[in-house]
């Protein structure tokens, strides 16, 4: 399309400062003639472009004018490049930054640049281990998306056999760092962390949406229902002063602490998990220091693993062995 040849022969212009029109040509992969055309458009509709004849001449900006072909205010660049800085963008949002970059005009760009150079991402644990599971097959799920194509989906849930489904993909979902995707399937909206994922293949049948779906408001509702099942259940419990810290790494925002000690110096506390059995589970490692008061189930579930525990260590090993 021609707009889409101006654009770029005026950013090629803003890049190199003079050009000749054997240069655009080069450049755009046209003839001379459609060149020379294109420069005189761009002078004709107000661009402040000349050309010099002579040596040393050619077709460039009237001191050195340039124009913000993106409409982005400096706060909105600033943002775009910290978001997608070269540390975590992929190969081909590189290369569109690369060239976002030369369409800005010099009082914008070397904010952009630097935005750009202000985090680093380490897609490694504390362990040194990939946290990126979800990558092999993320590119092909966003394709999925945005094709609107269906696909035989790979899916392996811990402590269960891999199967395979096929599934309308929506749209994709970030919540904590952790990705899924949002997919129609024969018993409704489901979700799959996509780290979970084992094999993506398209079946090139059209995806069908649900009339008046909406990514964000079908998230949010998945999410409702998700959270729910997280905190279907509340412990109740007594722990010593000082084990705070531990609890809120453990727990997050599941914690609730009483304002006042007790007489014994200790603090209520209450826990919501996916039942109790799985917060007893996880308060287990701080031994004495916690005390859950109910429901049962939590009681009688430490009480299981104190004497799992007291069976394997509860006696020193005979020497030699």
């Amino acid at each position: 399309m021609r707009a889409d040849r101006l654009v770029a022969t005026l950013l090629f212009l803003q890049t190199r400062g003079r050009v000749t029109v054997t240069e655009v040509a080069a450049e755009l992969e046209v003839s001379e003639r459609t060149a020379r055309r294109d420069l005189e458009a761009l002078s004709t509709a107000g661009i402040p472009v000349y050309s010099q004849r002579g040596r040393g001449g050619g077709w460039s900006l009237v001191g050195g004018a340039r124009t913000d072909l993106t409409g982005l205010t400096a706060d909105e660049i600033r943002a775009l490049f910290l978001l997608a800085g070269p540390s975590s963008a992929t190969p081909e949002l590189r290369t569109a930054l690369r060239k976002l970059v030369r369409a800005l005009p010099s009082t914008l760009r070397s904010g952009a640049e630097a935005a750009a150079n202000a985090g680093v991402t380490d897609d490694t644990d504390w362990s040194r281990s990939p946290v990126t599971a979800s990558a092999p097959h993320l590119d092909a799920l966003q394709r999925a998306v945005v094709e609107g194509t269906q696909i035989r989906l790979g899916y392996a849930r811990p402590g269960r056999p891999a199967g395979e489904r096929t599934v309308h993909p929506l749209g994709l979902a970030s919540k904590a760092g952790v990705r899924y995707l949002v997919a129609g399937t024969a018993q409704g909206l489901r979700t799959f962390r996509l780290s979970r994922v084992i094999s993506v293949t398209p079946t090139g049948d059209p995806v069908v949406r649900p009339d008046g779906f909406d990514l964000p408001t079908a998230w949010r509702s998945l999410a409702s229902g998700m959270e729910d099942r997280m905190l279907a259940s509340t412990v109740r419990a007594r722990a010593e002063r000082g084990a705070e810290p531990v609890l809120q790494g453990l727990f997050g925002g599941r914690l609730r602490i009483a304002g006042s000690p007790l007489a014994d110096g200790r603090l209520e506390i209450e826990i919501d998990g996916p039942s109790p059995e799985i917060v007893a589970a996880q308060l287990a490692g701080l031994g004495a220091r916690v005390e859950v008061l109910d429901p049962p189930e939590a009681r009688e579930r430490l009480a299981q693993l104190a004497s799992e525990l007291t069976t394997v260590y509860g006696q020193s090993p005979a020497p030699g062995e």
